[in-house]
């Protein structure tokens, strides 16, 4: 099947064709002609499936099928919003937008946190067909009128479900308030829970629902391997995978921002080029780590579950779980990062005492049964010799973050309005809470 057989015109197809795209995947396949007849669509895809063209594509098509009236300032309105939950996806995504708009005349703009509100305000006084956003910087231009939304035909929810883990339900709907009740809206999600489907109920219309891959699995092309070892054997363990098979590009979790920044002063001291990215750095250093591992002048990148939603590699061969996270699902995500679009990758776990009830609960979710592997020099203590877990401290969000952080806070719970930090805890008591505030990673 080709992608001009999906509908698509001469020029889209030129542009994508110029991107590398040869075939479309099974969610384009599916996506693209639902969304070119108009509907609503509920769409579950994992990352690295090729959504964003399977929303991109006929969007840029069903704009450039029309013209826009201007704003009563005489401004081009903005006529179709993506909302991501993250910085760095938000980046991918417009810049794959771009691509694709090349011979359509539609202009995207990047907007986000982290970086200077200006550069994005002149944009918008311009034209501006396509905006790509966090919720959060987005609620800033709302407040300070340098966009109107009241013109927008398309809505977008990417990776619908991190958005509500991360607390932004609420600024979801202050943005759907600003924006005309008929329009077409397209809402993709790798898991569904139950708070998804409510979205869903509430957002969309006589929707029509596709699902590319099995709920909640991992991809097909991605080896799972376990390794028992004690939490205090972890980082040599990691150096020893990392030198004893030359891997030269590895996306290691963690769940801490601390953690991360310890575990990659580590690594590199063991003579792996190492650098971390989490919502404390800022955005010009996190751009440039993600460019230094996408180039290979990196060997390792130590990120959190957040601040990685928008790492897109697509030849990233190795993903490290150095923590499991605390929610399964999670784990998933996780892993996801390689093993896209095809081709094959490994996801290594390291294991420790303390960790396996979390394992369960991942075996349970894909319904899969881990195999722990034990290296000779790296063996756990027996279950016998295992200290006493040590039970959560009071006050602690989704994952276990400690509820206070230097910015943004650490409450990535599921009901509030934080989440800028990102799941589990180190060892050190949590600092005293501060009130939740709104972030959009950045």
């Amino acid at each position: 099947m080709s992608f001009a057989s999906l509908g698509l015109n001469a020029q889209l197809v030129q542009a994508i064709n110029e991107c590398g795209y040869t075939e479309p995947t099974p969610i384009q396949t599916q996506a693209i002609p639902l969304v070119l007849a108009g509907g609503d669509l509920l769409a579950g895809a994992q990352t690295g499936t090729g959504k964003t063209a399977g929303f991109g594509l006929p969007m840029l098509q069903r704009l450039s099928e029309t013209q826009a009236k201007p704003l009563a300032n005489g401004r081009a309105p903005v006529r179709a919003l993506i909302l991501t939950p993250t910085r760095e996806l938000a980046a991918q995504v417009e810049e794959n937008i771009r691509a694709y708009a090349k011979y359509s005349g539609l202009r995207t703009l990047a907007m986000f946190g982290g970086v200077s509100i200006n550069p994005q305000m002149k944009a918008l006084g311009g034209k501006i067909d396509i905006v790509v956003a966090t919720p959060g910087r987005l609620l800033d231009h709302v407040s300070q009128r340098s966009i109107d939304l009241s013109r927008v035909e398309m809505l977008v929810l990417d990776e619908a479900d991190r958005m509500l883990d991360m607390g932004f339900i609420r600024d979801i709907q202050r943005i759907i308030a600003k924006m005309p009740p008929k329009r077409q809206n397209l809402l993709f999600s790798a898991t569904f829970s139950n708070e998804i489907k409510k979205l869903a109920e509430t957002l969309l219309t006589n929707p029509e629902h596709i699902e590319v891959a099995t709920r909640n699995a991992t991809a097909d092309t991605i080896a799972q391997r376990f390794y028992g070892v004690d939490k205090n054997q972890k980082r040599a363990l990691l150096s020893y995978l990392i030198g004893h098979h030359n891997w030269r590009q590895v996306l290691v979790f963690t769940r801490t921002k601390h953690g991360a920044n310890r575990l990659a002063m580590q690594l590199d001291k063991d003579g792996l080029p190492a650098m971390a990215i989490h919502g404390d750095k800022s955005q010009g250093a996190r751009t440039r780590a993600l460019s230094q591992f996408k180039e290979g002048k990196l060997r390792v990148l130590v990120a959190t579950d957040i601040a990685a939603r928008g790492i897109d590699i697509s030849e990233l061969p190795h993903v490290v779980n150095y923590e499991l996270p605390h929610v399964a699902e999670d784990y998933v995500h996780r892993i996801g990062r390689t093993g896209r679009a095809g081709v094959k990758g490994e996801a290594i776990s390291l294991i420790c005492f303390e960790e396996k009830p979390l394992l369960k609960a991942i075996e349970k979710l894909i319904k899969q049964t881990a195999e722990l592997e034990i290296l000779p020099g790296y063996e756990p203590l027996p279950d016998s010799e295992q200290p006493p877990i040590e039970k959560p401290a009071p006050n602690r969000g989704r994952g276990g973050a400690s509820a206070g952080n230097s910015r943004g806070g650490q409450n990535a719970g599921r009901g509030n309005a934080g989440g800028r930090g990102n799941s589990g805890s180190t060892n050190k008591a949590p600092r005293s809470a501060k009130p939740p505030r709104r972030h959009d990673n950045g």
